[in-house]
């Protein structure tokens, strides 16, 4: 008989995941469950350090959204004391209950390495152009660290660096206002701690926000606390739609109830005038007045505008591009996520808070073996919530590792926020808000339509109703 030839162990595949973040290190949890190897590469000192830009806030979903099941299985193997799943956490408690300890306690702690900005990735000995023997190749990540310039190869790369640190400008078209460079001391972009390290830039002062979205709104809460504690702090509410109601979100019928508490307590806010509204505001120059900062809306000759002390902005974020230059990437020409994410998340069709579900298939790019996870996936469009990205970086690694059933066998059922565009929502005799549902809310059965009525017409033989 021939001897028997024992080949060499194979070595596990090896998988970049850009940031460390709670999609980041859940990646990296599913990626250490398939027997892969993950290397984490965070740009700040810490893991988390974008959630650490808004520890105060309290996120509007319990714990039982939060955390990812490969992370757990890895924090319980680690003797964790899992939160209580009803709770609210703040940015802060995600951080020093979820995750510092999958950082520091688990498997995942030789794996991590911070301050590494990633500066560049491409395929070892592949330009952009060249494409015969490319899928073989392995990545090539560069990033910068203490030490100087690093490189990383790897075999696939999964992209979860958020869009926190990308965010969108003052200017009503996309682009910076006229002047928004030469005043950035006055503005601040995002959701500053108004309450806490930053309460003496705002107290006192005449302070306007930008935005109409859920960090317009707490912040805007926030300011309004201040104003019961320092009362001749002012808040002026800029919004560029004319119809402030869309902000106040679904209320009691939103399905996460901290979120719709945020809108029914935002809205008495606003008809209390404690906040002043200026709708139809699409703000075009930034310019200094004396000591104070001048804000038009539209020409700067158009004669619109408010003067103010601060601005913050909260319009939202646009995910950071430029380090993928070679990379090969298809993305949707208005949202920059990938194209089969788009329609079912496009905030000029949807705004439900149920998203179909979406893995490997629908982030896949014509490169090979990478993919965009958690909020960047999402490109510019908002209400991304943490549950998603985890089952997307579950569906990817299962992809990764050759097994191709588990990829495809997505499931993802978010809470509704009870509020969503088509119909505009009605009063209750209470005068409470009654949503209309996203075209009847989400799919009773058929998981790969995006509402009822796409449901109703795939199963009359149609290719559906249109709306995604």
């Amino acid at each position: 008989m021939p001897d028997t030839i024992t080949k060499p162990q194979e070595k596990p595949r090896t998988v970049a995941i850009l940031g460390a973040g709670p999609v980041g290190l859940a990646a990296a949890a599913h990626v250490l469950e398939r027997g892969m190897e993950p290397v984490v590469l965070e740009a700040g000192p810490t893991v988390g350090h974008a959630v650490r830009q808004w520890s105060h806030v309290q996120i509007f979903s319990p714990w039982e959204y939060n955390i990812d099941k490969a992370a757990e299985r890895l924090l319980v193997e680690a003797g964790w004391n899992k939160p209580q799943p009803d709770h609210y956490p703040t940015g802060a408690e995600l951080l020093e209950q979820y995750l510092e300890p999958l950082a520091a306690r688990t498997r995942l702690k030789d794996r991590i390495r911070t301050q590494s900005m990633v500066t560049s990735v491409g395929r070892v000995g592949f330009d952009k152009v060249k494409t015969k023997g490319r899928e073989a190749a392995p990545f090539e990540i560069r990033y910068q660290n203490g030490k100087g310039p690093e490189v990383l190869r790897a075999d696939a790369v999964i992209d979860a660096t958020g869009t926190w640190f990308s965010p969108n400008p003052a200017g009503a078209n996309g682009l910076p206002a006229v002047g928004e460079r030469e005043v950035q001391d006055r503005i601040a972009y995002g959701m500053p701690d108004v309450l806490g390290r930053d309460r003496a830039r705002y107290a006192g002062r005449c302070v306007a926000v930008l935005g109409g979205g859920h960090s317009a709104i707490g912040t805007l809460i926030d300011l309004a606390k201040l104003k019961d504690e320092a009362p001749t702090t002012e808040i002026v509410w800029l919004l560029r739609g004319e119809s402030p109601e869309k902000s106040f979100g679904g209320g009691s019928a939103d399905q996460l109830a901290a979120r719709g508490a945020l809108g029914s307590a935002f809205a008495a806010l606003v008809a209390s005038g404690k906040i002043r509204s200026e709708t139809g505001f699409r703000v075009s120059h930034l310019s200094r007045d004396g000591q104070h900062l001048r804000i038009d809306g539209g020409s700067a000759c158009s004669g619109r505008h408010v003067t103010v002390d601060e601005l913050v902005v909260s319009t939202g974020f646009r995910p950071e591009l430029d380090f993928l230059r070679e990379i090969r990437l298809s993305l949707d020409p208005a949202l920059e996520c990938p194209p089969l994410l788009a329609p079912l998340i496009d905030p000029n069709e949807h705004s439900c808070g149920t998203v179909r579900p979406h893995g490997a298939r629908e982030l896949a790019q014509p490169e090979a073996g990478f993919y965009f996870a958690g909020m960047k996936s999402y490109g510019r469009a908002p209400t991304f919530l943490m549950l998603t990205g985890y089952e997307q970086v579950r569906s990817i690694a299962a992809e990764i590792s050759g097994d191709h059933e588990a990829a495809r066998k997505v499931e993802l059922v978010l809470p509704e926020t009870g509020v969503c565009n088509g119909p505009a929502p009605s009063l209750s005799p209470t005068g409470g808000a009654v949503a209309a549902g996203c075209c009847g809310g989400p799919p009773v059965e058929n998981a790969s339509a995006c509402c009822v009525k796409d449901e109703v017409a795939k199963a009359e033989g149609k290719k559906g109703c249109g709306c995604a």
